[in-house]
């Protein structure tokens, strides 16, 4: 799984830091568009795509800074 998420990520991860976001799909919605209305983001591509968790049920996406 961590694999298959690390090749989904733009850069590498290196020492960026890092806003995880795991819930269910509408949960992580949610939350990128609050971010983007709140405009602690310039634009909802900053997230990696949302893509499963390990977590039965839940998905997750990164934000890099």
């Amino acid at each position: 799984m961590s694999t298959e998420f690390n090749e989904r990520l733009p850069e590498p991860l290196g020492e960026q830091a890092q806003i995880w976001i795991v819930g269910t799909r509408e949960q992580v919605n949610h939350i990128i568009s609050e971010m983007y209305v709140r405009q602690l983001i310039t634009d909802r591509s900053q997230f990696s795509p949302m893509v499963p968790a390990p977590v039965q049920g839940k998905y997750m996406s990164v934000l890099l800074r």
